[in-house]
């Protein structure tokens, strides 16, 4: 392990300490997100990269909730990898849809409930932050932790809906990010907010080339030639 320690140390980033492990988790981070709005499958072993440093910086500032959110992360896209894999064996191209009415419902009571019910769990085992931490930024740990679950969920299934999962953890994750002194993360947090604007815009108007109404299933996206040539054979 020692041949990782240095991912524990900091350099100065524009006058900001920041640890590598926080700098480069979030630079995968940034690579996975442009990857995922082309709907590369290369996107998912990116992200498994980014969610291994983040943890590492996680753990550094003891955010507990969020070192738990990348554990949870490289599970998922494990998941996602294969799921997007099979569907463009199957389709010759990664499929992109909006999920139906009860599915969007769903998605929000689990994203209401999961705050509420993890943030408890988290203030009594004083695992979010420190000791006696208020519950303000224990239920935004919370919150983080909960809304990225729904999006590595909804981003392995191809809905649109997984922006809109990912633009509610990045409002929170800003101001958190900074207030850990994690500024790159904080940095990167707000480069997303943009980023996943586009690719809620990108998706949405896949999505809509054959189908008129969001809560009907997804559809078919011709994939374009670079898209192909980027991706694994495998």
């Amino acid at each position: 392990m020692h041949a990782f320690d240095w991912l524990n140390h900091q350099f100065s980033f524009f006058g900001l300490p920041v640890y590598w492990s926080d700098f480069l988790g979030n630079i995968f981070a940034l690579a996975t997100v442009v990857l995922a709005l082309r709907r590369l499958v290369i996107s998912w072993p990116v992200q498994i990269l980014g969610s291994i440093c983040l943890l590492v910086a996680s753990l550094n500032v003891h955010l507990t909730g969020n070192a738990g959110r990348q554990i949870i992360i490289i599970v998922a896209a494990t998941w996602g990898w294969a799921t997007w894999r099979r569907n463009k064996a199957s389709q010759g191209s990664v499929v992109v849809g909006w999920a139906s009415w009860p599915v969007r419902l769903t998605l929000i009571a689990a994203m209401v409930l999961g705050t509420g019910v993890l943030g408890a769990f988290l203030k009594a085992m004083n695992w979010s932050f420190y000791p006696g931490a208020p519950w303000w930024m224990v239920l935004c740990d919370a919150w983080i932790f909960t809304g990225t679950v729904i999006a590595m969920y909804t981003q392995a299934r191809r809905y649109v809906e997984f922006w809109f999962a990912w633009l509610a953890v990045d409002l929170v994750g800003v101001p958190l990010a900074v207030h850990s002194h994690l500024y790159f993360s904080g940095i990167v947090y707000g480069i997303f907010f943009f980023m996943v604007l586009a690719g809620i815009r990108d998706w949405a108007s896949r999505s809509q080339t054959q189908v008129s109404s969001p809560v009907r299933s997804a559809v078919t996206v011709e994939p374009h030639v670079d898209n192909l040539a980027a991706e694994p054979s495998a």
